[in-house]
C-alpha cells in the first residue's frame, strides 16, 4: 500500500497527456456549452446534454486527443438561442468526465472573481485524484462584465484583473505545494488568508498544468512566468508568418525573462466537407443565414471591438470568425485541406490546436476517421495505442 508521499507525488509528464511527445497536440474546446463555440441558430447546432457530452468526450479519449478545454460561461450572450446560456459548470463537468475517461486531460476554466482560491485549489486536487493526474487549470481573468456582476462583484479594469489573478494563483499554488502540516497565510490587496490548509495535495508534481489565454503585454508575462500553456488568437488568417512571430515571441519572452518553457496553442473551428466549395457554402450558411448577430455583437462589445475602430471589410471578416467559432482560426475545406491546414499551424511553431465544430458528434467522427490518419502519416502524431 502506498503511503501519502508516494501516492501524491507523481511526475506530471507521466500522467498528463499535455506533456506527451506528439509534435501537434489536439484538444476539444467548448464541449460544455450549448452551441459550443458557434454563434449560430442552425438546427444541427450542438444541443448540450450529458449523454452527448459523454459520448464526444469518450470518443476523443479513445482517439488520443490530449485535452478537453471548457468555456466558463455564467450568462448567455443573447440572440434567438441565448448563445452559451445553457452550460455545465466546469469543475463538476470535469470531475464527471474524469471518472469516465482513461487518457485525456480534463480542464476546468475558472473565472478568478467568482471562484475563491481555497475552493478552487480543493476542487482541482479532487479532480486530479479522480483522474489519476490528468487535470489542468485554465485561469480566466474575465471579459464579460455582466456575468461577473451576477455574483455581486465589481468588474475590474484590465490591470486590476491581473493583480487579482496573480494573488489568486499565489494562493492556489501555495495550497497545492505546501507541506501536509504547513498552514498557509496570505496578506494581499484582495485576499487575506490565515492559517489555511488543504489536503490532499494534487497528485501531479510540481503541480497540475496551468493554462491562460492572455494576449496583452501583462497577459503574455503572466503566461511566460506562471503557465505551462498559452493560447493565442490568430488575428490574420491569411498571414501565418505573423503567427510564426507571435509564437516565437511567447517562447522568447519565457526563456529570456523567466528561464522557462511554455507550450503555445490556438483554437480553431473546423468545417470539413467533401470539397472546399461545399465547406465554404456551409460556413456562409451558419454565419449568414443562421448567424447569431446579437451574440456576436455582444461578444465584440465586451472584447472592446466594434465596426467603428475596424475597417469595414476587416470587421465583417472578424464577425464571420466570431460567429463560426469564437474568433478561432478557420479550418475550412476538404479532408485533405483540413489536414494540410493543421500541418501549417504546426509548421509555424504551435504545439497544439483545440478544435470545435457546429456538430461535435458528426465533426469528431469525420475528423477521427480521415484527419487523424493523415496527421500520423506526416509524423505530427503517433498512432494512439490507448
Amino acid at each position: 500500500m502506498l503511503d501519502a508521499t508516494q501516492s501524491e507525488g507523481v511526475e506530471r509528464a507521466t500522467t498528463n497527456a499535455l506533456f506527451n511527445g506528439n509534435k501537434l497536440k489536439l484538444g476539444i474546446f467548448g464541449l460544455n456549452c450549448n452551441n459550443g463555440c458557434a454563434m449560430t441558430t442552425a438546427p444541427e447546432g450542438y444541443f448540450l446534454d450529458w449523454e452527448i457530452t459523454k459520448k464526444v468526450a469518450q470518443a476523443a479519449d479513445n482517439a488520443g486527443f490530449e485535452v478537453l478545454v471548457p468555456v466558463s460561461r455564467w450568462k448567455g450572450l443573447g440572440g434567438a438561442n441565448n448563445f452559451n446560456g445553457r452550460n455545465f459548470e466546469t469543475y463538476t463537468w470535469a470531475a464527471g468526465l474524469a471518472a469516465l475517461t482513461k487518457n485525456i486531460t480534463l480542464t476546468t476554466t475558472s473565472h478568478v472573481q467568482v471562484t475563491h482560491p481555497i475552493f478552487a485549489a480543493k476542487q482541482a486536487a479532487t479532480i486530479d485524484h479522480i483522474s489519476g493526474g490528468r487535470y489542468a487549470l485554465n485561469i480566466v481573468c474575465g471579459w464579460f462584465g455582466p456575468e461577473i456582476e451576477m455574483f455581486g462583484q465589481t468588474f475590474l479594469d484590465h490591470e486590476d484583473r491581473y493583480d487579482y489573478t496573480e494573488e489568486w494563483f499565489d494562493i492556489v499554488k501555495g495550497l497545492w505545494t505546501g507541506g501536509d502540516n504547513d498552514s498557509f497565510t496570505y496578506n494581499g490587496k484582495y485576499f487575506q488568508i490565515d492559517d489555511c490548509l488543504a489536503l490532499p495535495k494534487p497528485l501531479q508534481r510540481p503541480y497540475p498544468a496551468v493554462i491562460n489565454a492572455g494576449g496583452s503585454e501583462r497577459g503574455r508575462n503572466f503566461i511566460a512566468s506562471q503557465c505551462d500553456v498559452g493560447y493565442i488568437v490568430i488575428t490574420d488568417h491569411n498571414n501565418l508568418d505573423a503567427t510564426r512571430k507571435q509564437v516565437a515571441d511567447y517562447r522568447e519572452l519565457a526563456a529570456r525573462k523567466y528561464n522557462r518553457e511554455v507550450q503555445v496553442w490556438t483554437h480553431a473551428y473546423v468545417i470539413q466537407r467533401d470539397t472546399e466549395a461545399e465547406a465554404k457554402a456551409y460556413l456562409d450558411r451558419i454565419t449568414g443565414e443562421y448567424g447569431n448577430d446579437v451574440a456576436a455583437d455582444t461578444a465584440a462589445k465586451f472584447l472592446g471591438l466594434s465596426s467603428e475602430i475596424m475597417p469595414a471589410e476587416a470587421w465583417q471578416t472578424f464577425k464571420t470568425h466570431l460567429k463560426a467559432g469564437y474568433g478561432g482560426y478557420g479550418i475550412v475545406g476538404s479532408e485533405a485541406q483540413v489536414a494540410e491546414k493543421l500541418e501549417e499551424l504546426s509548421d509555424v511553431g504551435l504545439d497544439g490546436v483545440a478544435v470545435h465544430w457546429v456538430d461535435y458528434d458528426e465533426g469528431l467522427g469525420r475528423f477521427n476517421e480521415v484527419t487523424l490518419p493523415k496527421l500520423e502519416a506526416v509524423g505530427l502524431r503517433a498512432p494512439f495505442k490507448g
